[in-house]
């Protein structure tokens, strides 16, 4: 009868300690997403390489899918030039060890070519922790509708 305290003991501290680092990881994954949108602000090429995986797939909400490369390419080169991100909602949740999926809902403003662009946006990320550091691994996004016009 003594082994069933130790172990519900055993067992309350394995859940402790995940939880304690599921939080660790879900705080740096909220950080790096603050870095993320710092450096996606200011076009900094090496802020961006550092913050973005090598195995990034960012799915763009028109269907255009780039890789790491190609999206810090587009950034740089300022031909996308993104002005403001505002979160109505972002909510993270750890899905394994080293990896946390972050989704929610964001306004982006940004202009494209020169021409002005307003999404607004539902999205999955994901974030990686990759030898010691979390890198912005995944995006895919969805374009909410407009809202409908009030009938006469």
């Amino acid at each position: 009868m003594k082994t069933l305290p130790r172990l519900l003991l055993l067992l309350t501290l394995a859940a402790g300690a995940l939880r304690a680092a599921e939080d660790k990881s879900i705080a740096a994954a909220r950080a790096a997403d603050d870095e993320r949108i710092a450096a996606t602000l200011a076009a900094d090429p090496a802020r961006l390489a550092a913050i973005f995986s090598d195995e990034l797939r960012y799915a763009h909400s028109s269907g255009k899918v780039d890789t790491k490369t190609s999206y810090v390419q587009a950034l740089t080169s300022h031909n996308t030039v993104y002005e403001s991100f505002k979160y109505q909602e972002r909510t993270f949740k750890a899905a394994g060890p080293g990896v946390v999926l972050m989704t929610g809902r964001v306004v982006i403003h940004a202009s494209n070519a020169g021409q002005k662009v307003v999404n607004d946006l539902n999205f999955l990320a994901v974030w990686r922790e990759e030898a010691g550091a979390w890198r912005f691994l995944a995006w895919q996004s969805c374009k909410n509708p407009a809202p409908a016009e009030p009938k006469p």
